[in-house]
């Protein structure tokens, strides 16, 4: 029997889905699900860098990262009405943002910048993994959608990039943990990850006890497996 609340294999993932043209204004957008855990992405391009890139010929990429009030069992406070987004949303859109720029050469860009929102419509666990997945579909269909037009110097997506959590629950090494697992999990971790094997993130904390190298090794390893399979659910999403 399998120690996982979803009754999953240690290394198995929740069901992925990646829907792409969701918003119909957007120049590119996605829904994913990971398992349910549901993000919609979406692109926009502004015809400006931001002020302090403005004379140096390159642009930029950005991400905003909300979750809707009833995304989570009780109804949380719309952040907009406390002025200012909390230290968790501001890392999480970091982070979001930081991944996309390491696949994107900025030069290519112009003087122009996109920004990803990231709007979690439900959330059980791994919205921050699953944004940054699904971002990656928005904003290939955004620079798609920029080359049709020739607003583009030249190739400027360089790969893949995919995110998953591991953890170990009950002292086992386990993959994209959801809302019953995080919450228990003695060590979190999220792995952000190239389609050519490169890292760009780790995130990884102990709950509990420290966690050994040979531990974090075994984390990575179920990472970069389910990576593989998210950089190839990315790629059959925009064939």
């Amino acid at each position: 029997m399998s120690i996982r609340p979803s009754k999953r294999a240690p290394e198995a993932m929740r069901a992925v889905s990646l829907e792409r043209g969701v918003a119909r204004y957007a120049e590119g957008s996605c829904l994913v699900k990971f398992g349910e855990t549901h993000v919609l992405c979406a692109a926009s391009i502004e015809d400006k860098a931001p002020g302090w890139l403005r004379g140096q010929g390159r642009g930029w990429v950005t991400a905003e990262y909300a979750m809707l009030p009833r995304a989570t069992h009780e109804r949380t406070r719309r952040e907009v009405n406390s002025g200012k987004p909390s230290g968790r949303t501001q890392e999480i859109q970091r982070l979001i943002g930081r991944s996309l720029r390491a696949v994107v050469d900025l030069k290519m860009l112009g003087e122009r910048q996109i920004t990803v929102d990231c709007d979690v419509l439900q959330a059980d666990g791994g919205t921050r993994t699953a944004a940054i997945t699904g971002a990656w579909v928005a904003l290939h269909d955004c620079l798609a959608w920029m080359k049709a037009r020739d607003m583009l110097k030249g190739p400027a997506l360089k790969d893949h990039v995919a995110a998953v959590s591991c953890g170990l629950f009950k002292g086992t090494p386990v993959v994209d943990l959801d809302y019953a697992e995080d919450s228990s999990a003695e060590t979190d971790a999220n792995f952000v990850l190239t389609g050519s094997g490169g890292i760009v993130e780790v995130q990884g904390t102990a709950e509990g006890a420290p966690f050994s190298e040979a531990e974090l090794m075994s984390l990575l390893g179920l990472a970069k497996s389910a990576c593989s399979n998210l950089v190839e659910l990315q790629k059959l999403a925009v064939a």
